[in-house]
């Protein structure tokens, strides 16, 4: 085996993961799917080097990160695999990024890890959290403040994973019920209503109602490495009812992407100046993988800014990681 080559990923037969394991493999990667179920792994990849560890026995992930040049979390709740399987990478000295897109596991991640990570550690490197905080980053351009930051979300529709509504109900849990929004520098918990507005998007997506304070990881990356008081998140009042229904995304294409649709808006304001930057593309959950992917690549070539534990847009150079990915993502920047 080439190590150099070989990531590791935990939850691989997930509905992220595989998309995960798949970009791997298009780029010349070896993957080594690891997880809970060896039935599943087998099942899912009769090809590769399946390897079966829980997050409950370390020495099981020890054994699971042998060989491996890089890890890639892909599987929730991140409250509860996060730090194990950091704990893990740590050991086994190699990178880990993770898709999550709990904000509370995003908190602890840099909580716990950024006096202790001498590799690269990389969370919610995905499309909430990852996405937004390297479309702010390009946004700045030659600032390096800003008043506030704005991230809206307009999704044709969100026919949320299982993992998804499960990660949801921890972080649920978590706050007490409450909600939370990043306001005059710091994270507040409230229990008042969303308020609700409207936000245009770049056409054809036009004018559309949207949450306002629908608070994602955003908040959590955005705020790591940046000086702003206030991070707000938006997403499209259709798409956020569409969180209670039990749908789960369906193929429509050869890569097993849904049909949803996605624009991703940002404007950022310092004084009276306002800069932005947006990108649209196909299904939130397989676009999650180019992104985890593209930053093991750049992790792995020393194609950093930082060391230790940091968000996408303080980790790479947020314009050209953005341009890497033209095949799926479709960036706007000045509008």
């Amino acid at each position: 085996m080439d190590e150099t080559k070989a990531v590791a990923v935990f939850g691989a037969y997930g509905h992220t993961g595989r998309f995960v394991v798949a970009e791997l493999q298009a780029r010349g990667f070896v993957p080594l799917p690891f997880g809970r179920d060896g039935e599943k792994l087998a099942a899912a990849f009769p090809e590769l080097d399946t390897r079966v560890a829980s997050v409950a026995d370390p020495a099981s992930l020890d054994r699971a990160l042998a060989g491996a040049a890089a890890v890639i979390n892909a599987a929730g709740p991140f409250a509860v695999t996060a730090a194990p399987v950091i704990e893990a990478a740590l050991r086994a000295g190699i990178p880990y990024v993770d898709v999550a897109a709990e904000i509370e596991a995003n908190l602890d991640t840099f909580a716990q890890f950024a006096d202790r990570a001498r590799e690269p550690v990389v969370p919610a490197m995905a499309f909430y959290g990852g996405l937004g905080d390297l479309l702010v980053t390009t946004a700045l351009g030659d600032w390096t403040a800003a008043d506030e930051v704005h991230i809206a979300y307009g999704l044709s529709s969100w026919h949320p994973t299982a993992g998804t509504r499960e990660a949801g109900a921890v972080s649920r849990e978590r706050r007490g019920g409450k909600r939370i929004r990043y306001a005059n520098g710091k994270l507040e918990y409230r229990d008042d209503a969303l308020p609700t507005l409207d936000w245009t998007f770049p056409e054809p997506m036009g004018t559309r109602a949207v949450l306002g304070e629908f608070s994602m990881a955003d908040i959590v990356t955005v705020p790591s490495h940046l000086p702003v008081r206030e991070v707000r998140t938006y997403m499209t009042t259709t798409a956020a009812q569409d969180l209670s229904g039990g749908v789960a995304p369906e193929a429509v294409d050869e890569q097993g992407r849904s049909d949803q649709t996605f624009v991703v808006d940002v404007l950022v304001r310092l004084g009276d100046e306002e800069r932005r930057a947006s990108v649209s593309g196909q299904d939130i959950y397989a676009v999650s993988a180019p992104l985890a992917v593209e930053a093991v690549r750049r992790i792995l070539i020393g194609q950093t800014r930082a060391t230790g534990v940091a968000s996408a847009g303080k980790m790479f150079d947020a314009p050209d990681f953005l341009d890497s990915l033209s095949e799926v993502l479709k960036l706007s920047a000045g509008r």
